[in-house]
C-alpha cells in the first residue's frame, strides 16, 4: 500500500512525500509525489491505491491534476461529452457496494447505512456524466455541512454547557440537534465512500467523468485536539476507583481488560481453550507459574444486527498474548468447572456479555459512581485499551512490542494513535549525540589553593 512521510526542509516547512510502488508489488519501481499539505497526499494516495498502485489518470507527476491527462499516452480528447441516458449516483453507488469484494456482510450494510444516511441526501440524484453536477466545490460544501450539524431548532443548544433541552427530541437523537457535528475520522472515512464511488465512475469503462470531484479536499484533522479529547487515559489510581465502583461480578473483568489491553469484542470472546498456564519447578525448588492468551476469535455483528463469532478485526490481530501472575490469578478463577468452549467472562445466567448489554447495566453505573467518588474524567470502555497502552509507555516498553500486543497491522498505526504519549524521545536522542552524562570538570580555585570549585 502507499505511504505518506513527512519531512522537515531547511527553512523549516514540512513536506509530505506519497510513496508507493509500480503495481503494489515488491520489485515494482519505488515512486514518489511531494505535497506541501497533509490531506493533499491523503487524498492522492487514495488515488494511487484506487489505481493498482499505478499513476492516477489526470495527474501529472509535480504538476498535479489536468482533465485529459493519461499517464503513458499524455493529452486525449475530452471535448466530445457522452450522450447516453443519465447514470444517477443513488443507483451506481448501490450497484458499486453490491458488487465490492474482498469485505464481509457487515462492513457491505455499514456501507449501504452510510450512503443512505449521508451520501444521498445531496448527491443521489446527480447525474454523474454531467460534471456540471457533482463539482468540488460541492463536495467541499458537504465536508462543512458534516462538520457543522444540523441544529434542531425545537431544542436549541445552550451556548453555556452546549446542550439542549430533551423537549421535542426524538428517541436515539442527541438533545438540540438533528444531526450532531461528525468528529473528524468520521468525516474522513465518509469521504473516502464518496471518492471511491466517483473514482470508480472515473474508471468506467468507457468513463463516466473524466476526474473525481473528490479529490484534493481539504479535510478535518484528526490531531487539531478532539482527538486527544476523545481518547482518555487512566491513571492506576483513578482506575482503582473505577473498578471498586464497578458492581463485584465485572471488577475481574475490567482488571483483565486493561491488563491485556484486549479489544472489548476478543475480550468477551475468549474462551477456556484459549487460555494456557504452566507451572514449573526449578532446581531450588522454587515453582514458576507463566501463561498467555491466544486471541483466535471476536464477536462480529451481521447485517441484521445479530452477532457471531468469527477471526479476530485483521490477520495481525491474531495473537498471543503474556500475562502477568496477578492477571493469571485473576483468570484461573473464572476458569473452575468450564469446558474449554465455555466463555471465560459471562453474565449470571452464563451467557457472553453483549456489548449493549455491558454498557448499560455495568459500565455506565460504574463511571456514574467512581465519578460521585472522586474521578473527574469520564472513559469509554475502549478507553482502558488506550490506558493499557499508556501504562506500557510510562514503562519504557518498546513501542515495537506494544504494537504485537495489541494486534496493530503496521507500526504507523501505533504511533499514530499513541505517540504523543513518548515524552522520552528528546532525552534519549540528546544521549545518543553526546553519550551518557558525565560529571562536571573540577577547576582549580583562582588563588591558586588546593580548593576544587565546580564549573556551573
Amino acid at each position: 500500500m502507499a505511504t505518506i512521510n513527512q519531512r522537515t526542509l531547511a527553512n523549516g516547512r514540512i513536506r509530505y512525500w506519497v510513496k508507493w510502488r509500480l503495481g503494489g508489488t515488491r520489485d515494482g519501481a519505488p515512486q514518489s509525489e511531494p505535497f506541501d499539505v497533509h490531506a493533499d497526499a491523503y487524498t492522492f494516495k487514495l488515488h494511487v491505491e484506487a489505481a493498482g498502485h499505478l499513476w492516477p489518470e489526470n495527474w501529472i507527476p509535480r504538476k498535479g491534476w489536468a482533465q485529459g491527462w493519461v499517464p503513458g499516452h499524455g493529452w486525449v480528447n475530452t471535448d466530445d461529452e457522452p450522450e447516453d441516458e443519465p447514470v444517477l449516483f443513488a443507483d451506481f453507488a448501490r450497484d458499486l457496494i453490491d458488487s465490492m469484494s474482498g469485505i464481509d456482510e457487515r462492513t457491505r450494510a455499514d456501507y449501504h447505512r452510510d450512503l443512505n444516511r449521508h451520501l444521498l441526501p445531496h448527491f443521489g440524484k446527480v447525474n454523474l456524466r454531467d460534471t456540471s453536477q457533482l463539482k468540488p466545490k460541492d463536495v467541499r460544501a458537504w465536508v462543512n455541512h458534516l462538520q457543522a450539524g444540523i441544529p434542531d431548532p425545537r431544542t436549541p443548544v445552550n451556548p453555556n454547557n452546549g446542550k439542549g433541552s430533551k423537549k421535542g427530541a426524538k428517541r436515539g437523537q442527541k438533545n438540540g440537534w438533528l444531526r450532531p457535528p461528525l468528529a473528524p475520522k468520521s468525516i474522513q472515512n465518509l469521504h473516502a465512500l464518496l471518492f471511491t464511488v466517483c473514482e470508480a465512475a472515473v474508471r468506467e469503462d468507457p468513463p463516466l467523468r473524466h476526474s473525481n470531484p473528490a479529490a484534493r479536499t481539504r479535510l478535518p484533522r484528526v490531531d487539531d485536539g478532539e482527538g486527544d479529547q476523545e481518547m482518555c487515559f487512566l491513571t492506576r489510581e483513578e482506575f482503582e476507583i473505577l473498578r471498586d465502583a464497578a458492581h463485584a461480578d465485572v471488577r475481574d473483568m475490567l482488571e483483565v481488560f486493561v491488563r491485556t489491553g484486549l479489544r472489548y469484542s476478543e475480550l468477551v470472546a475468549l474462551q477456556v481453550r484459549d487460555i494456557t498456564i504452566t507451572r514449573a519447578v526449578g532446581a531450588d525448588g522454587t515453582a514458576t507459574v507463566r501463561g498467555y492468551l491466544d486471541v483466535r476469535r471476536a464477536w462480529k455483528r451481521q447485517s441484521d444486527n445479530t452477532f457471531k463469532l468469527g477471526p479476530p478485526k485483521t490477520r495481525n490481530s491474531r495473537r498471543r498474548v503474556p500475562l502477568s501472575p496477578g492477571t493469571i490469578n485473576l483468570i484461573q478463577a473464572r476458569l473452575k468447572g468450564k469446558d474449554a468452549e465455555d466463555f471465560v467472562f459471562t453474565t449470571e445466567t452464563g451467557a457472553w456479555w453483549r456489548h449493549s448489554s455491558f454498557y448499560s447495566r455495568r459500565w455506565v453505573p460504574a463511571v456514574k459512581k467512581a465519578r460521585e467518588r472522586g474521578l473527574a474524567k469520564k472513559p469509554r470502555i475502549h478507553d482502558l485499551r488506550h490506558t493499557h497502552v499508556a501504562w506500557l509507555i510510562d514503562k519504557d516498553v518498546h513501542v515495537f512490542k506494544i504494537q504485537r500486543r495489541l494486534g496493530h497491522k503496521s507500526i504507523t498505526t501505533t504511533m499514530d494513535r499513541y505517540g504523543h504519549l513518548v515524552t522520552d524521545i528528546d532525552d534519549a536522542i540528546i544521549e545518543a549525540i553526546d553519550g551518557p552524562p558525565t560529571a562536571p570538570a573540577p577547576h582549580l580555585d583562582p588563588d591558586g589553593g588546593k580548593r576544587l570549585r565546580l564549573i556551573s
